[in-house]
């Protein structure tokens, strides 16, 4: 049996702290979603001025990113490459650039997703969140 870390609420409120403050720093109105390792929203919070759709999208990159253990943007670039057909990919929903998973020792212990900018902005954000807990 295997010892698995997890997320505590400490360190969720660590990670939301530091996305939103590069979010602010750079003025980008966004929405954040952290998950746990099933995809369970943990914290989310949308930013003065960020566009509604974005409350649906960031979780869902989020849950994206945990379920799949990998950056949301890797399903973009599948997709973009011509392998349509993983649209049909059962319960991911968020498969664009922004899904960030919370990886330790080669485990996943949840992810953040972000929603509101460019794609690549939206990922800044999430891993800037990640980085305050040291990962």
């Amino acid at each position: 049996m295997k010892t698995q870390s997890s997320l505590e609420l400490s360190d969720v409120k660590a990670i939301a702290a530091a996305a939103e403050a590069q979010a602010l720093k750079n003025h980008w109105a966004v929405s954040i979603a952290i998950v746990d390792a099933g995809g369970h929203l943990l914290n989310f919070s949308r930013l003065d001025g960020a566009p509604p759709i974005s409350a649906h999208i960031a979780p869902a990159k989020a849950h994206t990113a945990a379920l799949g253990h990998r950056e949301s943007k890797i399903y973009e670039d599948v997709i973009n490459g011509g392998r349509y057909s993983f649209l049909s990919a059962p319960a991911l929903q968020g498969m664009l650039e922004g899904g960030v998973p919370i990886m330790k020792d080669g485990f996943c212990l949840g992810a953040v997703g972000v929603s509101g900018v460019k794609s690549n902005e939206d990922a800044q954000i999430a891993k800037a969140g990640i980085a305050a807990i040291g990962l």
